[in-house]
């Protein structure tokens, strides 16, 4: 029993919801952003504090600037997503006044979540016919899946780091010996014109 404790208080520690709220001034953009793996269920949930006159939009991208979900005028909603590589996703607020009216700060609260967090256990087991215990090992089951996923990436990231680092070691050593050769040809190119020089303007024999 102390054992499956420990390992919940393991697994809450490893949570993939986030929650923010920030100020958004007028006429303005803020964006939050989030490395996510391939394949990856993302849900938003936000809400605006009113204020007369001004607009807010939001955008989801990735990198390479594609559009994964976007609205204008909100208020008090939720958006999702899902992942289509492994990528920097971000969230944009937008704030837009008519250009004579003088804004007001915006409060935004954003709460995300993604992966495990976003599957509904309790629709899950009732389909399912599971007990509740049975609901939350599953729950922990599919973490611990995912926690392995995300190891398995950075283990894999570190092998291409470390082969970077290797391949880039050998292309300096390589650069040096070429400098190093380079020189010794260029001083020694110096040395006999001078000794032609020198013969040729009889300084020396």
């Amino acid at each position: 029993m102390e054992l499956r404790s420990v390992c919940t208080v393991l697994m809450s520690l490893y949570l993939s919801v986030s929650g923010i709220m920030f100020n958004l001034q007028p006429n303005t953009q803020k964006c939050l952003k989030e490395e996510l793996q391939q394949n990856v269920p993302v849900i938003g949930e936000y809400e605006i504090s009113e204020a007369p006159g001004q607009k807010v939009d939001y955008i989801v991208k990735d990198s390479k600037g594609h559009t994964l979900a976007q609205k204008e005028d909100i208020t008090k909603g939720k958006f999702s997503f899902n992942t289509e590589s492994y990528d920097t996703y971000e969230i944009c607020f937008v704030s837009r006044i008519p250009q004579p009216q003088r804004g007001l700060t915006q409060e935004i609260s954003l709460v995300t979540k993604h992966g495990v967090d976003v599957k509904n256990y309790d629709a899950f087991g009732d389909a399912a016919n599971l007990k509740p215990i049975e609901k939350e090992l599953q729950r922990l089951e599919d973490l611990s899946n995912e926690i392995v996923r995300d190891f398995a990436y950075m283990r894999k990231r570190e092998e291409e780091m470390r082969d970077t680092n290797e391949s880039t070691n050998n292309r300096v050593l390589y650069f040096s010996i070429f400098s190093m050769f380079c020189l010794l040809g260029l001083a020694t190119w110096q040395v006999l014109y001078l000794r032609r020089y020198f013969k040729a303007k009889k300084l020396i024999e």
